[in-house]
């Protein structure tokens, strides 16, 4: 199992590739929007936002996310490891159901380029 650790490591992992990427997912990621991802298995939220072509964690916390952010993601610490080394794909995740991403119809489809 992940740890908190390797999950904020994730995390930063996938901010650096957004912020390497070609011009068209820059422009997706560079949306600002506020941003949860909630670790089912250590039960922690990572709060944050994701603006300037950047994700920057602000907080972690015990549960469940305490606040709606825009942009909300749920999954287990070992998906958020493989998803962010390229060893899970987000899309067959998602629509299986193992990872669950929720935001606005328009953010969704902005976000389409960054899946």
């Amino acid at each position: 199992m992940a740890t908190i650790e390797e999950c904020r490591a994730a995390l930063d992992r996938f901010s650096g590739s957004l912020a390497r990427a070609d011009e068209g997912v820059r422009g997706v990621a560079a949306l600002d929007r506020s941003v949860s991802c909630h670790i089912t298995d250590l039960d922690h939220t990572f709060t944050g936002r994701l603006e300037g072509g950047r994700i920057r964690v602000d907080a972690v916390a015990l549960g469940p996310p305490a606040a709606k952010a825009d942009i909300r993601l749920r999954m287990a610490g070992d998906d958020l490891v493989a998803m962010v080394d390229g060893r899970l794909s987000f899309a067959r995740s998602w629509a299986s159901g193992r990872i669950s991403l929720e935001a606005g119809f328009r953010d969704l489809l902005r976000l389409r380029a960054l899946l």
